[in-house]
């Protein structure tokens, strides 16, 4: 009944917090839009006495206005136009040296011109701003949002001007212990409007979502559906796939809803052959078009089957940083860089951690044939007991699913990473595992556990989440946080029958230092490591995947070791400056002989 509950309560206040803005627009890059990339200008306020009075009470006039003096006696502490600028998206921590280590509120503000056309809806999308954010338009406060790695939008038809306009953004991203991730992580906490602006132009009735994919336990069915933006009925949908000489049409329902399924033998989407298929759905003048891919993923027993066939998952993880200058990754051509890496270092998979990555990374993945774990940042200690958490979690899953749910590629959803056990902490879990499974049924469902039961070299895995998720999956740190010589003599007990995948292992080196294979931070250490953890770990049965931690040397505040650290977690098997360290091609050979 407690469970109900909890899931009640949450369904009923995420409608509420969603009310203030509408449903995502999908595939935000098929529609008719304007940039507001670019040049913005940006004002530090440490103390927001942009929003909040004296008294620490919210104002009605805030810096959202964006106010200019109309009289010499005029009082205006502030000018966004007299500001400095950065460039949008991106984060303010690598773009301001003032700012490296800031957590706070940072507000910014555009100008930019735009008609209104008759008949046309406005939708401003933002593809991601890490991690409060509130929005005004023209000195309208249109919305707020809370998550740092998902996109949202809002109808600003109504507060455009013919002409001149602009935006501003509060944004903040001060750690709190009730937040999703909460007040620790081990990555950079990257501030600002880290992912693309735009300007969406829309009809009044448009397409708001769709859904393509093979039919569970069928690779001969199609499934489908499109729903508009408003609940008009008998306006008629078309779909068009040229590659499988399908071109139908349909009349939506009462909820302005289609509903279709279509015999067809698509080629199937793997790793060696990713085909996509050109996709266009219709409503009237407005098309939107595609490119989608068909799989199935489903387990049995210990394996996991893709298009029905064994497959072993020869994976790494990966987080959303630039190679060569990190910061957040915005471009599609820094994510092409990643994930050649991983292409050259044998990489069928990756695990994207620990948050949702952009959405241009993973249909370059798609497109480059790689298998995606894709993941919210429910990370360690989350306020399991705290009904506003819990929202927040669902409300981050939905969105990372109604984002990418048409990506073939996608087929682990991960709601955890290395969670404390306790009953708050299963029932938060379960619910999420639920949830995630009434929103997209065809793809596995995992997180990444840890190992809570040992007996000098006997390892045994225990968790209540074992019955919730398709595939088993946990850390493991045999060399780096216990001595790698005790590798040879662990033995590893997984009590299900589900396949299994090691979501990390590894250990540090700082690229260019060496020693021996005994001496910590050495590229031979990291090297041996690697080598006596694979030894091991290929005696686990059911062992399906890798995704060892981590693909490159990424920042984090937790990493101060002066020489060595430097704030970057040095356990990549490739430099923050792009060099390949020694164990990067002992897993590189790994991968090379290991066969399904």
């Amino acid at each position: 009944m407690k469970r109900i509950l909890l899931i009640c309560l949450s369904f009923l206040a995420l409608s509420t917090y969603a009310a203030q803005e509408v449903p995502l627009l999908s595939n935000i890059f098929a529609r008719k839009s304007i940039s507001l990339n670019g040049k913005w200008n940006y004002i530090i306020d440490v103390q927001e006495i942009g929003y909040y009075n004296y008294r620490w009470k919210p104002m009605s006039h805030t810096f959202g206005d964006n106010a200019k003096a109309k009289s010499p006696s005029d009082l205006v502490e502030y000018d966004f136009d007299k500001s400095k600028t950065m460039d949008i998206p991106s984060d303010w921590n690598t773009q301001d040296p003032e700012l490296k280590f800031y957590e706070g509120t940072v507000w910014f503000k555009k100008s930019f011109t735009y008609h209104p056309q008759t008949g046309k809806k406005a939708i401003l999308y933002f593809g991601a701003v890490n991690y409060e954010s509130v929005v005004y338009v023209n000195g309208k406060r249109v919305g707020k949002h809370v998550g740092g790695f998902t996109p949202f939008n809002f109808d600003v038809t109504d507060v455009l001007h013919d002409g001149e306009n602009f935006v501003v953004v509060k944004v903040d991203n001060k750690r709190n212990a009730d937040h999703v991730p909460t007040q620790i992580f081990d990555w950079w906490n990257y501030g600002g409007i880290t992912r693309d602006v735009l300007l969406a132009e829309v009809d009044e009735t448009y397409i708001e979502d769709y859904s393509l994919q093979l039919a569970k336990h069928n690779p001969r069915l199609i499934n489908g559906w499109v729903k508009l933006n408003r609940p008009v009925e008998g306006k008629e949908i078309t779909l068009s796939i040229p590659g499988l000489k399908i071109k139908r049409s349909f009349q939506t329902d009462a909820n302005g809803m289609v509903y279709f399924n279509q015999k067809s033998r698509p080629v199937l989407w793997t790793p060696d052959h990713p085909k996509l298929y050109q996709v266009a759905f219709g409503n009237g003048s407005e098309v939107i078009h595609d490119e989608i891919g068909f799989r199935t993923i489903e387990t049995k027993g210990k394996q996991i089957l893709l298009n029905g066939k064994p497959i072993l998952l020869r994976g790494i993880s990966i987080h959303e940083e630039r190679p060569f200058k990190q910061g957040r990754i915005h471009l599609a051509s820094d994510a092409d860089t990643l994930l050649s890496w991983a292409k050259e270092l044998g990489c069928n998979y990756v695990r994207l951690a620990h948050y949702p990555h952009h959405e241009k990374a993973v249909r370059e993945a798609e497109r480059m044939g790689i298998m995606v774990w894709s993941e919210i940042p429910v990370y360690w200690t989350i306020s399991w007991s705290n009904p506003e958490t819990y929202q927040n979690a669902q409300r981050q899953l939905h969105d990372m699913i109604a984002r990418d749910k048409n990506r073939c590629n996608i087929i682990i959803w991960s709601i955890a990473n290395e969670t404390p056990h306790s009953d708050a902490r299963d029932t938060f879990l379960e619910n999420l595992a639920q949830y995630a499974r009434s929103q997209d049924s065809t793809r596995l469902i995992s997180m990444a556990m840890e190992v809570t039961s040992a007996s000098n070299y006997h390892n045994v895995l225990h968790d209540h989440m074992n019955r919730f998720v398709d595939v088993v999956s946990f850390n493991e740190y045999i060399g780096w946080y216990r001595d790698v010589h005790d590798a040879a003599k662990m033995t590893w007990e997984i009590p299900y029958d589900k396949p299994v995948i090691i979501s990390e292992f590894g250990g540090g080196a700082l690229q260019g230092y060496h020693g021996s294979a005994d001496q910590r931070w050495t590229e031979e250490f990291q090297a041996e490591v690697y080598r006596q953890n694979l030894a091991m770990l290929s005696k686990i049965d059911g062992l399906s995947g890798l995704s060892p931690w981590i693909l490159v040397d990424f920042m984090s505040p937790r990493r101060p070791l002066p020489g060595i650290q430097d704030f970057f977690n040095r356990k990549g098997l490739i430099s923050d400056q792009g060099k390949k360290k020694a164990a990067f091609y002992v897993l590189k050979d790994f991968y090379a002989h290991w066969k399904e």
